[in-house]
């Protein structure tokens, strides 16, 4: 298991708290461009509230993330290869904002 996933592992055990997980989550699937889509919903959670300065980083037609907040849900998208990076910086950022 790769330590981004290991640590959002972490991250989503540590939401569940007998009424998170029922009503929120997280969603992974591929875009058809090709790539990937994270979703993570905020609500309930201690980054609901959390600033998020939206990222956009284009590097070619196959490597590139476009990450941002909206609605207390956390929306990552990528190339095909970018899933980790995508992971990271959800990760990264919720270890920063949690430690406030």
């Amino acid at each position: 298991m790769s330590n981004e996933l290991q640590r959002l592992q972490e991250w989503y055990v540590s939401q569940c708290d007998g009424d998170w997980e029922h009503t929120y989550g997280v969603t992974i699937e591929t875009l058809d461009n090709p790539g990937w889509s994270l979703r993570i919903e905020l609500a309930d959670t201690d980054l609901e509230t959390a600033a998020f300065l939206e990222i956009s980083i284009e590097r070619s037609d196959a490597d590139w993330v476009h990450c941002k907040v909206e609605s207390f849900v956390f929306h990552g998208h990528g190339g095909a290869e970018n899933l980790n990076e995508l992971l990271g910086i959800f990760l990264d950022w919720a270890k920063n904002e949690g430690t406030k």
